[in-house]
């Protein structure tokens, strides 16, 4: 796994940087219609870390409140000069999902699961390395015993 220093990352224009103070919880591949109309993409590629773990270098990212399919809130945090999308907010205040291709090392993580692949655009073909879901998975079944324990932490017991 790369190391916590060498986890940078910032937008396309230099506006806004930051490093991760630590690796992700776990890491989410997503292939939910609202992700793919977001990206402009198939899908996309989250690292799921707590906020106060994102260390800001420069800039300072602004949210901008996009709907959803379920209604729940969703901020995307996004440069104010080129807009690149960084990471999002889908009202877990405390938590972040960066977007790993924002990092300088944007293969430093792989996807942990692919999510929401009921959705997933017919031509994408998925790797073996790591279980699909129709919709989501069970926290407890796959994270990691110290990702669930950094989760817990910060969001307090059974949530």
């Amino acid at each position: 796994m790369t190391e916590a220093r060498n986890l940078g990352g910032g937008c396309a224009c230099g506006a806004v940087r930051y490093r991760l103070k630590t690796p992700p919880m776990f890491v989410n591949c997503c292939h939910c219609r609202d992700c793919q109309r977001e990206t402009g993409s198939a899908f996309v590629i989250n690292g799921v870390i707590e906020a106060d773990r994102i260390e800001m270098l420069k800039g300072n990212p602004e949210p901008v409140s996009m709907p959803t399919d379920s209604g729940r809130p969703h901020d995307i945090y996004r440069c104010p000069d080129c807009r690149i999308a960084l990471w999002s907010d889908y009202g877990r205040r405390p938590i972040r999902f960066v977007r790993v291709s924002t990092l300088d090392e944007a293969a430093a993580f792989k996807p942990d699961a692919h999510i929401f692949t009921r959705s997933k655009l017919p031509w994408v073909r998925l790797p073996e390395d790591a279980p699909a879901f129709e919709v989501y998975y069970e926290m407890n079944k796959l994270w990691p015993a110290e990702s669930l324990k950094r989760r817990e932490a910060l969001l307090g017991p059974g949530k």
